[in-house]
């Protein structure tokens, strides 16, 4: 089934924003970039904010589906905590790597109310809610803390990453999980 217009727009704009950030790309370059009008642009989303929560609910899913689903791949749950790390590293090295969309969200945004911070704190809060589950999968006796740190690892290496100060933040971020991991049941 061919994508509509609306749909091929979010899929275009979320590239866009994502390589250029969200204040930084105005309309017209959307424009020039997608070949769809702003006419056509502002019939989908009253707004340029509509269509960026929309690209934001976008690379959401498509993010969590690719990470959890490499981290599935891993086996059991303790390995998918690893695995978690060794997807970031694969993404850190994509020629496209721009750090992480929601932060850049939050930082641009940053305002807690406003929809487009509240939209980045989500995606955080169900990654959070996904490795807890998993932490206790694995056997955490406290699953909660097991996913803020391990959480707090991921951030860092991200933001390491797009710095670019080191050679393999993912790895680092890894190796320091181990101190929380080893002794979690194989």
């Amino acid at each position: 089934m061919r994508p509509s217009k609306r749909d091929e727009l979010v899929r275009e704009s979320l590239k866009i924003f994502y390589r250029e950030g969200l204040h930084a790309t105005g309309m017209d370059l959307l424009s020039a970039e997608t070949g769809i009008s702003k006419t056509t642009m502002f019939k989908h989303f009253r707004s340029k904010e509509e269509l960026i929560l929309a690209t934001l609910r976008l690379r959401d899913e498509n993010f969590r589906n690719w990470l959890f689903r490499r981290m599935e791949e891993a086996g059991p749950p303790k390995a998918q905590l690893y695995a978690m790390f060794d997807a970031l590293g694969e993404w850190f090295a994509e020629p496209g790597f721009r750090s992480c969309m929601f932060i850049k969200a939050a930082s641009e945004y940053p305002d807690p109310d406003h929809p487009i911070h509240a939209q980045a704190a989500e995606h955080k809060r169900l990654l959070f809610r996904q490795v807890e589950k998993i932490s206790a999968d694995a056997g955490a006796d406290d699953p909660a803390a097991l996913a803020r740190t391990l959480l707090l690892l991921k951030e860092g290496a991200i933001v390491t990453a797009h710095i670019g100060h080191e050679a393999d933040p993912a790895g680092d971020a890894k190796k320091a999980a181990d101190a929380f991991l080893s002794g979690l049941p194989d």
